[in-house]
């Protein structure tokens, strides 16, 4: 189980001899910080161009693979729940971050020059302390840590940092995306999650909307397809097997689900990945 661990990116692909790895998910935290590179990278099933200044997050559990054409500049950082927990952050900070998307769409940050350089500069500090001895030199990593974190979702603004006074609307998507990722495998309708958060289904949907883009069924819906690829990616498990586990009582009803938003059946998904 790696706490915090952080390199160069150029060392990794020396490593690696150029090679891409393959896609693979991990249970903790990684920040990529790339100053410039080229090739993409693939987030859940969904490709990103690299380019420079750019910044990705990826969270637990979610797929991912570099696939490089040149060689990088930049640091690729990782940390797990327990490393923030040891170094006083506190998990609800993290989910307070627009940042960390546990599935789905996960486009990178782009910065401009100014703010890159000071995205840099407290980077560069994490890496002077990560490979020194110093006194408590995880409570140091620490607070760059949390300053570089908190930077980056100052850049992003969407969902800046909530205050000890949250907005009703933020509060209630937390609640929502927290039932979804608690509930999914066997409740998809909108109406059980309204119940949960004790709030009418209209009001659910006016507000996931208003705030995210797309519907809560929309919502609900790409969580499940996103764990349906982890599923077909990464285990042996049947279609049918799958379904199950996903909440379907009949395996023609998930085909047909999965078929309807990938316009792939199961089969011909995993067959195209493992292809790739």
């Amino acid at each position: 189980m790696v706490h915090f661990g952080m390199s160069k990116m150029e060392d990794i692909y020396v490593k690696r001899n150029g090679q891409s790895d393959v896609p693979h998910r991990h249970n903790y935290y990684t920040v990529l910080i790339i100053k410039q590179a080229k090739g993409s990278h693939i987030i859940d099933f969904n490709s990103y161009e690299l380019s420079e200044k750019q910044l990705f997050f990826i969270a637990p559990g979610q797929v991912h693979q570099i696939i490089e054409t040149e060689k990088p500049k930049g640091y690729a950082m990782t940390f797990s729940n327990q490393f923030l927990i040891e170094n006083s952050i506190p998990l609800a900070f993290i989910s307070s971050l627009n940042l960390f998307q546990s599935y789905g769409q996960t486009p990178p940050l782009l910065t401009n020059k100014k703010q890159f350089k000071l995205i840099e500069n407290f980077t560069n500090q994490v890496f002077t302390y990560a490979t020194s001895n110093a006194q408590m030199k995880d409570l140091s990593i620490g607070a760059y840590l949390k300053l570089l974190l908190i930077e980056c979702n100052n850049i992003c603004s969407i969902n800046p940092i909530e205050t000890e006074i949250d907005s009703s609307g933020d509060h209630l998507i937390r609640k929502f995306k927290e039932s979804v990722d608690a509930h999914f495998k066997k409740e998809h309708a909108t109406s059980f999650y309204a119940n949960v958060i004790h709030i009418t289904t209209d009001h659910l949907t006016r507000t996931v909307k208003n705030k995210i883009g797309q519907t809560a069924k929309q919502y609900i819906q790409s969580r499940i397809i996103t764990e349906a690829k982890r599923l077909l990616y990464f285990t042996e498990l049947s279609n049918k097997e799958i379904g199950y586990e996903l909440g379907f009582n009949a395996p023609a009803n998930f085909s047909a689900f999965f078929k309807k938003h990938t316009q792939l059946s199961p089969s011909s998904f995993k067959k195209r990945e493992n292809k790739s």
